[in-house]
């Protein structure tokens, strides 16, 4: 029910003066081009690492080499074994990200397979100009 007189109250809203709740996260990742990259595997690197704190822990190890006064080595050895570790998580973040990609690759190519067996002929003659890899049961190509 509306107050008594309520045309005679007006709202007016100024800037600022009404809700101005706004999500200031952009999503940087999704704006890396196919070509330079792939957005979903950087935003879980910047997850186990941000750039910021990867870029300081490189700059204190080489600066402790060039010049030993300006880092101290125990800071220096620490950084060095937070580079270390971290490489590794990465390595495993970039090894299960190829093995996903490889699994979707088959999985549309099954798909086109059922839909459109000339299509997929075409798919396999373009790409059949290199030579063929065993894939291994996580998805990615065998080392010979």
């Amino acid at each position: 029910m509306y107050p008594w007189l309520w045309f005679w109250s007006p709202q007016f809203h100024f800037p600022f003066s009404g809700s101005v709740a706004q999500r200031i996260d952009p999503d940087f990742f999704s704006q890396i081009p196919p070509e330079a990259g792939n957005g979903e595997v950087e935003k879980q690197i910047a997850d186990i690492a941000s750039y910021g704190r990867q870029l300081g822990w490189l700059t204190e190890v080489l600066l402790s080499r060039t010049s030993p006064d300006t880092v101290p080595p125990e800071q220096a050895a620490e950084a060095q074994a937070k580079l270390e570790a971290t490489y590794h998580e990465i390595e495993t973040v970039k090894r299960l990200n190829k093995a996903k990609l490889s699994r979707s690759a088959m999985a549309v190519l099954e798909k086109l397979e059922a839909t459109d067996p000339d299509a997929l002929a075409l798919v396999l003659a373009r790409f059949a100009k290199t030579t063929p890899r065993r894939l291994t049961s996580e998805g990615t190509a065998a080392k010979r």
